[in-house]
Formats: structure tokens, C-alpha cells, sequence
């Protein structure tokens, strides 16, 4: 084999050359942290967001060790249903539009910037109650493995009250 480049010395001790890797999160707060950097990098999601009339729109846009980061879109009457994330913490950032969560008796109006976070477990279910658009990032830690879906609180009381009408 004939070739003009030659390397001197140990091709692999090139460390000093390459930028450090990025500390990956390992609090709530780190996590919190992620996403808002996430956010504020909008030419990294904004090409990537697309609006489906049928459902939520969703696509996995970064993991990393132990965790997942989600980029979701909401048309206006889209909704996620109640649920929960089983074994995962997470943490939510709205990025345009505004989200409803409602969780047990609470109802938050979520606008950009606004972020919630949540321990595994936690039910609650979030709607685009607007006129337009929505766009969220959710960092799910441990990465997503289960959503489990949760009756509403309104069907609930409804069978209930079916049942001892019968």
C-alpha cells in the first residue's frame, strides 16, 4: 500500500485536542437545567416540529445515559389523556403555545418557559385548551419505559353514579 500522509506518534492520544464530553445531568435540578438549555436552542427543534391532526405529534430528540428528551407538539382540543410515567421522574418545558395540566383538583395554565416537575408516579393529564398551536420538551429520567393511562375523574363519578342508580 503507497500513500503520501503518515502519522507520527499514537494516532488515540488525541484527548488534549478534543473539546471535554458535557457532564451529563445527575439532579432534578441538572435536569431542569437540560431542558431550558434545550429550549433557548431553537434552531436545534424548531425545523423539527410537525403538527398531526390526528394526534400529539412526538419525536425522541436526545438521550443520554439514564435519560430521554422528548419534543411534542399539540394542536388546539389535543390532549394527553390521564396518565403516568411509572418509574420515571420528569421535568416539562412549554416552548410555544400555552399547555393546561390538571393533576388531582389542580389545573395549571403552562406558558412558554413555564416548566413542571414531576416524581414518578404522578398523574396528570395535559391539553392544548387554545387557539393554537402548542410545542413542549419533556426530559423523562430514567428514560421512558411505561405510560400508564388512568381513568378520569369525571368518567369515574359518572360509573359510579350508574351504578347506584341501577
Amino acid at each position: 500500500m503507497n500513500s503520501d500522509v503518515e502519522i507520527a506518534g499514537d494516532p488515540l492520544a488525541l484527548p488534549h485536542l478534543m473539546p471535554p464530553a458535557p457532564a451529563h445531568p445527575a439532579t432534578v435540578a441538572g435536569f431542569a437545567r437540560l431542558a431550558r438549555t434545550i429550549a433557548a436552542d431553537r434552531p436545534c427543534w424548531v425545523p423539527l416540529v410537525q403538527y398531526d391532526p390526528t394526534s400529539r405529534w412526538y419525536h425522541r430528540l436526545r438521550t443520554g445515559p439514564g435519560y430521554e428528551v422528548w419534543l411534542l407538539s399539540w394542536l388546539p382540543g389535543q390532549g394527553s389523556g390521564r396518565h403516568d410515567h411509572g418509574a420515571s421522574s420528569g421535568v416539562f418545558t412549554v416552548l410555544d403555545g400555552e399547555l393546561t395540566e390538571h393533576s388531582r383538583e389542580q389545573r395549571h395554565v403552562l406558558r412558554p418557559d413555564a416548566q413542571r416537575v414531576f416524581a414518578p408516579g404522578y398523574v396528570h393529564e395535559v391539553v392544548n385548551d387554545g387557539l393554537t398551536p402548542a410545542v413542549s420538551l419533556h426530559v423523562y429520567f430514567p428514560g421512558l419505559t411505561e405510560m400508564a393511562m388512568h381513568p378520569s375523574p369525571v368518567a369515574c363519578a359518572a360509573a359510579s353514579a350508574a351504578l347506584v342508580a341501577d
